[in-house]
């Protein structure tokens, strides 16, 4: 037998053990649905059920893909290499384990999600700092485990000898035609399949990453239950794995008590007598600079930098909707702004609780999960009277968004499986379905406030431009010669665009509609698109920080006033709280003329940008900064406020001695 048979002949045995794998997988997807049927809401629909059934078989693919990798090294390329025929029962083992392993989590999960009411997450590597002889006392007595094994065992057992039947399965021959070139032909056809193949695989049943599917964007229904059933085992024990790492990475300063009181006593303005890391926080509002509105909207852009609202930008075309806000009468535009962090949830972690960027994963920390922080915007927002409700174009699942947000004070939270539309990719739907639904959700006249995350402007960039509107020849006229041609560039500057005219959209329907309604517009980071190959550091990592609304004037922050995410809440709180009310912020609001604004890696003045711990330093015009300015002041202020926000999220509310 040629090498060429015996390859198709293993692969065929390959894709024999993938299929019948991949059907475990949906045997257990299924048997994990209908025995915690229980769990499934009564709003869902079986269009509910089929779609996570759906999505089940396209993550698993993945997970079935593991298998194949094993079979293919340790069976087909040695017996292609050795042919040798003993070799083929190394499948079967292979495909036993695997069997084996996927019955034992299968009956482990079950109960595993009856108690933390999710599948396999990080709270697993908890296991080894526990009392392992409680814990197996407890998996004996209360989850029966010798029955469970017992179960796991003869599962296993029966899925392995159809396994054994299936693989034994007669195959196919390798074709052999009359002409040399047709059995060249037929092979190298069978070669660009495998290709093709491995990569529908590799993206979770699509052919590129657009669609590709995985444990962070895979919530796509109303129902968290479903959600995780969509999570097969071994996805649910990447993510595990996954968030272990990230709350293992999250260290911090080594603080101690002393110190961050000292640090408090800085933000606070005074000597405060306490070890309470709230009292270091509390200020009292100067008193209202606008009248109420009925309804607040704060819009996260996704990536909406703000270099491209620079006059040297304008006639690129892509920011002309916020261009136009900025220029009313009645907005108020701090361009000396920074991100929390280089992500979308460091952003959102910095607005919803106003600490401050500490190489701390929030989402993933049981402290935001205990009580909303005291400096969080929902809480505050809705001693307002304001609904705090919170929307997002993407999955529940990603990064725990919607549990985290929930935990820290918004009263509901609107994803992507609860918002109608028609087209999008892999991240969630495209913003005009996001924003359409938040006008449409506007519950007139209790008072309101919407947070909306909108997510188009970010890779795999999938709107249809052209569709929207999109004149291709107003962006190419305002790029240099060399970048004329750049299709790629232009595509993403077109999503800017296509960002931009949704949402300033959505601010005159809303404005019509509401006329005393407020707006805040703020990036969630930068640094992703420039047309200058060595942007200035302004350029490359400022965001647009714009209040706009009934009463706003152009004077309401000071000229000198610069900023970053923590000083959101602070500055919205000011602009609506009457005179000696309180509230807790660890920034401080722009009414107050903030001076400094940082995050993970810079700071930011009203007319220099530098790197934190760096020589690196340069004018908001991208010049060489000649302004003096107190280099020990601002790396002081910055120490103060991480190490207030680290050591909140760190070790609670109290500044006490830490073992």
């Amino acid at each position: 037998m040629s090498r060429w048979e015996e390859l198709f002949k293993n692969i065929q045995q390959d894709i024999k053990l993938y299929i019948f794998i991949l059907g475990v997988f949906c045997l257990f997807r299924i048997g994990f649905i209908v025995t915690l049927n229980s769990y499934i809401s009564e709003a869902t629909t079986l269009q509910d059920i089929f779609t996570a059934l759906y999505y089940g078989i396209r993550i698993s693919l993945k997970s079935a893909g593991l298998v194949i990798i094993a079979s293919f090294l340790c069976c087909t390329v040695i017996n292609i290499l050795a042919i040798n025929r003993k070799i083929k029962h190394t499948r079967y083992v292979i495909g036993c384990i695997y069997i084996s392993l996927l019955s034992l989590l299968f009956y482990a999960r079950i109960p595993y999600y009856e108690q933390f009411h999710m599948g396999f997450n990080q709270l697993l590597f908890n296991t080894f700092n526990d009392d392992v002889n409680a814990l197996f006392y407890t998996l004996v007595q209360q989850y029966n485990l010798p029955v469970r094994l017992l179960l796991t065992g003869v599962t296993a057992m029966l899925l392995c000898r159809l396994l054994r039947s299936w693989l034994e399965v007669k195959t196919y021959h390798l074709p052999r035609f009359s002409t040399w070139y047709s059995n060249i032909a037929f092979r190298a056809s069978l070669l660009i399949i495998i290709y093709y193949l491995v990569i529908f695989i590799r993206f979770g049943g699509s052919m590129t990453y657009a669609y590709n599917i995985d444990w962070e964007n895979s919530g796509v229904t109303k129902d968290e239950f479903l959600n995780e059933a969509i999570l097969d085992d071994v996805q649910a024990l990447y993510r595990a794995y996954t968030l272990h790492e990230r709350v293992m990475a999250s260290t911090g300063l080594d603080m101690d008590p002393q110190r961050m009181v000292e640090y408090g006593s800085y933000l606070a303005g005074y000597q405060v007598d306490s070890r309470k890391v709230d009292d270091f926080l509390r200020k009292e509002a100067q008193g209202e600079k606008i009248k109420k509105p009925q309804h607040i909207f704060l819009i996260i852009g996704e990536s909406y930098a703000n270099w491209p609202l620079l006059p040297q930008y304008k006639d690129l075309n892509i920011a002309n909707g916020v261009r136009k806000i900025i220029s009313e009468e009645d907005a108020a535009y701090v361009p000396a702004f920074l991100p929390n962090g280089m992500s979308t949830i460091s952003g959102i972690m910095g607005i919803v609780t106003g600490l401050a960027e500490a190489n701390l994963y929030l989402t993933y920390l049981p402290e935001s999960y205990k009580e909303p922080y005291s400096t969080a915007l929902a809480p505050q927002m809705k001693k307002l009277g304001y609904k705090p409700r919170f929307w997002y174009a993407g999955p529940t699942s990603w990064e725990r968004v919607k549990d985290f947000t929930l935990a820290q004070g918004f009263e509901e939270f609107y994803g992507m499986g609860d918002i109608e539309s028609e087209t999008g990719n892999v991240w969630g739907c495209d913003d005009k379905y996001l924003f359409r639904a938040v006008a449409s959700g506007v519950d007139h006249p209790s008072p309101t406030f919407d947070v909306i995350m909108n997510i188009s402007n970010h890779a795999p960039y999938t709107v249809d431009l052209e569709k929207e509107g999109f004149d291709r020849d107003s962006v190419i006229s305002g790029l240099p010669d060399n970048l004329k041609d750049d299709q790629d560039l232009i595509k993403k500057l077109g999503h800017f665009w296509y960002a931009d005219k949704v949402m300033t959209e959505f601010i005159a329907k809303m404005r019509q509609e509401y006329p005393d309604s407020l707006f805040i517009i703020v990036g969630d980071h930068a640094d992703r698109l420039n047309i200058q190959l060595n942007p200035s550091l302004s350029e490359r990592y400022t965001i647009p920080f714009i209040v706009y609304g009934k009463g706003i004037h152009k004077n309401v922050f000071a000229e000198q006033v610069a900023g970053s995410h923590i000083n959101v809440t602070p500055t919205l709180l000011e602009l609506l709280s009457p005179q000696g009310s309180v509230y807790y912020s660890l920034g401080e609001s722009l009414t107050r003329g903030n001076e400094v604004g940082f995050n993970y890696g810079f700071w930011v003045t009203h007319d220099s940008v530098g790197k934190i711990g760096g020589n690196a330093r340069e004018g908001m015009d991208g010049i060489k900064a000649t302004t003096p300015f107190d280099e020990t002041f601002i790396q002081k202020d910055i120490d103060a406020r991480r190490a207030m926000s680290w050591w909140r999220v760190k070790y609670g509310k109290d500044m006490k001695n830490v073992e």
